[in-house]
This record gives structure tokens, sequence and C-alpha cells, in this order.
């Protein structure tokens, strides 16, 4: 686990720095072709994971649900309520995700 979060932060930094310096150097106002190139990159990315996390969520939720209709199948329909509002709980912070990316494309005027 250790061993992972350096290799997170690592790869945060080597993402982040060069970035830092693009808008560092951006005083005429325009904004260069790097820049936004970084900003459509990392909206993916952000995209992707939000994605990947929802889709584990999502994997992990079902197969508690359906060991809990297995062990208690009386308790099946308080169980699937509870699933479907929990699912419509993780789709959404998917949702929010694409919006978030979506406005970061938006701002630095790529697609639209």
């Amino acid at each position: 686990m250790k061993r992972f979060l350096v290799l997170l932060f690592v790869v945060t930094i080597v993402l982040a720095v060069p970035a830092a310096t693009l808008y560092a150097g951006d005083t005429d106002g325009q904004t260069s072709s790097n820049v936004k190139a970084f900003a459509a990159i990392g909206a993916l990315i952000g995209l992707g994971i939000a994605a990947l996390g929802t889709g584990i969520g999502q994997g992990l939720g079902l197969s508690k649900a359906c060991d809990g209709v297995a062990r208690n199948p009386g308790a099946s329909g308080k169980i699937t309520t509870t699933l479907i509002i929990g699912l419509a709980m993780i789709e959404s912070l998917c949702i929010y995700a694409f919006l978030l990316s979506l406005g970061v494309l938006m701002n630095q005027k790529l697609f639209f």
C-alpha cells in the first residue's frame, strides 16, 4: 500500500508540474495549445477514474445485495429498494464527474 501511495504521489507531481509551468508562462491572456491539451487530458483522466470508481462501487454493492438476498430471502424487498437507492447515489457521482469534465472542456473552448 505504501508503494502505491508513493507511486501515486510521484505521478501526480509529474503531471502537475508541467501544467503549472505552462500557466506561469502565459501572460498575454491567450490560452496556449499545450494548456488546452493538458486540460483535455486531465478532464478525461478524471472522468475515467470516476467511472472506474463507480463501476467498482456498483459491483460491490450488487454483490453484497445478492449475498443478503441469498441469506434472507424474506428481506429481498427492502434490500432491493436500498440497493436501487444506493446505485442511484453512486451513479450520480459519475454524472457529476462527467459534468465537471464537460465544463473544463467548454471552458477551454476545445470542442464547443
